[in-house]
């Protein structure tokens, strides 16, 4: 009895061994069987979301999603980690996850996002996140609040926050992003690389809210391009402040304004239209005290937007050596070391 007790712990032992831990792939098809008892089909993103199995530890559930408009809010959990979203189209406009809430139809900004993501390594490759509420007001496309999350190939697209980037550290690369008014805004540590910014109205790119000097937050933005479909009219009229906003009086956009005191935001390598105002960054209002505390600064930029010599005497123009620590591997890298340039390699 102890020899066959043995033999048979020794079996499942060894078939236990045989079996390697990997990565859980669940399929989104509009079109699709589709079922919550499902572990492998579902015809939602958030069905997907809500009952896919769980990966083991160190690996990730890969939902794959068929072209299609999904007419959906979808919400990642602080409890599902390691979610990847990849479109199965040949472009980002194949796969749009699209809503239309604005703040005054939902009770308050935070509760206007098409896609809240707040799981730990989240990733997204190919898709679009879009609120179709227009130039309404506050609505938000994506609100992102998890630590070492990537965006590869994607698009975000709106008027007024567009994208919340919130909390933790974020990397953007080779997407698009669109809005007019605060476009990008919150307190992540959240870097844009090979990224447009078009601005589809006046307003300001940034909406920075970091609300102390020694937080390790910001915006970078770098090797990027800031597009626009406005029409600059007249330029700002003699002897009016540098940093005072004329964006709405003459059609521009700005590269940012302090949501919160302590706003950081750097704008290097990239191309800059002949929209944007002169001041470069804004106070948040008009009246508000010059120089603001915000830490704003810009390296190396490029094209008819690039006036250096009409920036307020408060931009901090960096240095080569100061601009490297903002390169997004050494200002996302944090004590784990992660590396967000290899993490977004490792997506289509």
């Amino acid at each position: 009895m102890r020899l066959l007790l043995f033999l048979a712990t020794l079996t499942a032992t060894s078939l236990a061994s045989s079996v390697q831990a990997q990565d859980v792939h669940v399929k989104v098809d509009p079109h699709g069987p589709g079922s919550i008892a499902s572990t492998t089909d579902y015809t939602t993103i958030q069905q997907a979301l809500d009952h896919h199995p769980f990966a083991p530890a160190g690996y990730r559930v890969i939902i794959s999603i068929v072209p299609g408009v999904y007419h959906e809010r979808i919400i990642v959990t602080q409890n599902h980690n390691n979610i990847t979203l990849l479109g199965l189209g040949k472009s980002p406009e194949d796969v749009v996850i699209t809503n239309s809430l604005n703040a005054k139809t939902a009770g308050g900004t935070f509760f206007t996002e098409t896609a809240e993501i707040n799981g730990t390594g989240f990733e997204a490759d190919n898709l679009t996140f879009e609120n179709t509420a227009g130039n309404t007001g506050q609505a938000v496309a994506a609100a992102v609040r998890g630590d070492r999350a990537v965006f590869k190939h994607c698009r975000f697209l709106g008027h007024q926050d567009t994208l919340f980037a919130d909390y933790g550290r974020q990397y953007y690369v080779d997407s698009y992003i669109e809005g007019g008014v605060d476009f990008i805004f919150g307190n992540a540590a959240a870097v844009f690389d090979h990224v447009e910014l078009h601005a589809n109205g006046p307003g300001y790119l940034t909406a920075q809210s970091r609300t102390d000097p020694n937080q390790p937050t910001g915006y970078v933005i770098t090797h990027s391009t800031v597009t626009t479909s406005l029409e600059a009219t007249l330029p700002p009229p003699a002897g009016a402040p540098g940093v005072a906003s004329t964006a709405a009086a003459h059609n521009m956009t700005a590269l940012g304004r302090p949501w919160r005191p302590y706003a950081r935001v750097v704008f290097m390598h990239t191309v800059l239209p002949a929209q944007l105002n002169p001041a470069g960054y804004t106070v948040w209002k008009r009246d508000d005290p010059v120089p603001p505390l915000a830490w704003y600064a810009e390296f190396d930029n490029s094209g008819p937007g690039w006036q250096p010599t009409e920036r307020p005497s408060w931009e901090h123009m960096l240095t080569a050596k100061e601009a490297s620590a903002f390169e997004p591997q050494n200002f996302l890298r944090g004590r784990d070391q992660w590396n967000p340039i290899a993490a977004a390699a490792k997506l289509p």
